[in-house]
Formats: structure tokens, C-alpha cells, sequence
């Protein structure tokens, strides 16, 4: 992805749970090294970093929703690589609300300084320029959000259910899904013609009437 490589190396690694979990920008912002299940092949989204006043919180995920999400082999070859060169660090700030009860995870994604991302200097100083570099024009629907409707697209294409992408993406309403994706759905016409000749493939021979 041009976008990814164009993006300071220490922020490459976001794309991974976005692109191939699903994770909103802020849940892959509060995406702690303890919220990753190598051995079993599971994220857990638990919190996202957001911001209140323009002071970052931890929060439930939108919607209060915590999820487990599938980790592919992929993503969580990205996330090793990325964790050996910059280890996940301690982080704590106050819970849901600005005087909210603190609270540390350890993060994986953070700024130079050792704090926290902040969604709106994020965006202007490290996604905006690398969509520039790569020739992408800079418009809302090129914002990082554009990588979880790739992962719901991959996974349509793919002959997921509503019911399964609505539970990873977090959506409290199958319907939302698919009222939101069913542009990107395969048409069924393409699904019969692939159903059967996939069938006719395997058996070697196209019945006769």
C-alpha cells in the first residue's frame, strides 16, 4: 500500500488492525500489547483513545461494544515486527471522562514523546501528508476510516456473513451493516454463475439433460 509506506515508520503499523481487524481509528489508538492473543489468533477491543475538550480519554469502543476480532497470521506479523523495534509503552489517562478514574495500558501505538495519539494532530501532520506523498487526494473519505471499509469489502468478497462482519466491525445492528455495505456485496446473479461453475470445475464434466 502506497499510503502505508509513505507514513513515518512508527506509525506503518497502524493499517494493519484497521485494514485487517476492522478497528475505528481511535480503538487502534488504544490498542494495547495485552489486548493481543498471538497464541489463539484474537484481538480484543476494549477501549479507544478519544478526545474530550481536546483532552485524550480512554473509552469503551463506540457504543460501549467490546469485540473479539480474528487476527491473521498477517496482521500479527506486522504487529511483532513493529513491537521489536518499538516496544509497547505504559500509558495512563483518565477513564471516559477528563476527571475520570486513571487508567494505564500498555499501548502500542504512541508519539515520539511517549504519549498518547491525538486523532486531530494525527490527521493534519502524518495521515494528511502521507495521502500527499502518495498522490491520494486528501478528502473524508480517504481518512483512515477508508481502511475498515477495505477490511469489510475483503471480507464480503470473501462470502462472510452480515451477521459475522456486523460482530467484528462492532455494530450493534446487523441491519446497519448491511444497509451500510450492501453496495459491495457480489450481486447473486455472480454468486449462482460461481456456485455452479465452481461444482462443474471439481467434477470434471457439465451434466447433460
Amino acid at each position: 500500500m502506497t499510503v502505508r509506506a509513505a507514513l513515518p515508520e512508527r506509525y506503518r503499523v497502524l493499517v494493519e488492525p484497521a485494514a485487517g481487524c476492522g478497528m475505528r481509528q481511535g480503538e487502534a489508538f488504544g490498542l494495547a500489547v495485552e489486548d493481543v492473543d498471538f497464541l489463539a489468533g484474537v484481538v480484543h477491543v476494549v477501549r479507544q483513545v478519544k478526545l474530550l475538550r481536546n483532552r485524550p480519554v480512554f473509552a469503551p469502543p463506540k457504543g460501549g461494544k467490546e469485540r473479539d476480532v480474528p487476527l491473521p497470521e498477517s496482521v500479527a506479523d506486522a504487529l511483532r515486527a513493529h513491537l521489536a523495534k518499538y516496544p509497547a509503552r505504559p500509558i495512563t489517562l483518565p477513564w471516559k471522562s477528563v476527571d475520570g478514574k486513571p487508567v494505564t495500558a500498555i499501548l502500542i501505538l504512541y508519539s515520539p514523546e511517549g504519549l498518547s495519539l491525538n486523532r486531530n494532530r494525527f490527521n493534519h501532520r502524518v495521515w494528511k501528508p502521507a495521502l500527499e506523498a502518495a498522490g491520494v487526494p486528501t478528502v473524508r473519505d480517504n481518512g483512515t476510516h477508508a481502511l475498515r471499509h477495505f477490511y469489510a469489502s475483503v471480507l464480503l468478497d470473501a462470502g462472510e456473513s452480515i451477521k459475522a462482519l456486523s460482530e467484528y466491525l462492532g455494530h450493534h445492528d446487523p441491519g446497519f451493516t448491511l444497509r451500510t455495505y450492501t453496495h459491495l456485496m457480489p450481486a447473486s446473479e455472480t454468486r449462482t454463475r460461481a456456485a455452479v461453475d465452481g461444482v462443474f470445475k471439481r467434477t470434471g464434466h457439465t451434466p447433460r439433460p
